[in-house]
């Protein structure tokens, strides 16, 4: 099966859903994490699920029933607000380099919207990506260095360029398919493309 590019920030359950399923269709995936916040106004979108009441009230009744029908774990992290979502994506990124980026988006995306885990510190993040079987002694002491900072604005520069308004956004070739209600035409997709 060919590489999909699965463009995703934590910070959206949507992009959580959609990865609980690709993991099943098993293709290649070449985890691209970006900055949504910085993304956003650099495309001209906008989070209408934030400002739109009855839009985040219909949203909150869609992941239920998307959590229903995928049949997974569903809970929101408490400390979402608060904590640094530019850590997980440099963290991503710094385990990428090592070759574990599947273990680490899973272990982080369960941590953030499955079984909620504290993700607060660097070191509670570290721990995350630790019990899920990354190695490497110095994972919450290199997360937030200054080089991989760049990097996740250097990732989020490269989705804009992309084409990418949103997560998920997950590409098939030069095909882009947006949002977790697009797994049939991705499937589609891969197929002819293998």
């Amino acid at each position: 099966m060919p590489t999909l590019r699965f463009y995703f920030d934590y910070l959206s359950p949507y992009a959580y859903l959609a990865h609980t399923q690709l993991v099943r269709l098993n293709p290649a995936i070449d985890y691209r994490p970006f900055d949504i916040r910085a993304l956003m106004p650099a495309v001209g979108n906008v989070p209408t699920s934030v400002i739109c009441k009855p839009k985040n009230r219909y949203i909150q009744a869609d992941l239920r029933r998307w959590v229903g029908h995928y049949g997974v774990p569903f809970a929101r992290n408490p400390g979402i607000l608060e904590l640094d979502h530019r850590r997980l994506l440099r963290a991503t990124l710094l385990v990428a380099e090592r070759g574990d980026a599947g273990v680490a988006v899973s272990a982080l995306f369960a941590a953030m919207w499955g079984v909620p885990r504290p993700l607060g510190t660097a070191a509670e993040v570290a721990e995350v990506l630790v019990a899920a079987g990354v190695t490497g002694a110095s994972i919450a002491a290199d997360i937030d260095s200054s080089d991989l900072n760049e990097a996740v604005t250097r990732a989020t520069d490269e989705a804009v360029a992309s084409g990418v308004f949103g997560a998920p956004a997950i590409f098939v070739g030069d095909e882009m398919f947006f949002g977790n209600d697009r797994l049939d035409f991705v499937r589609a997709a891969l197929e002819r493309s293998a």
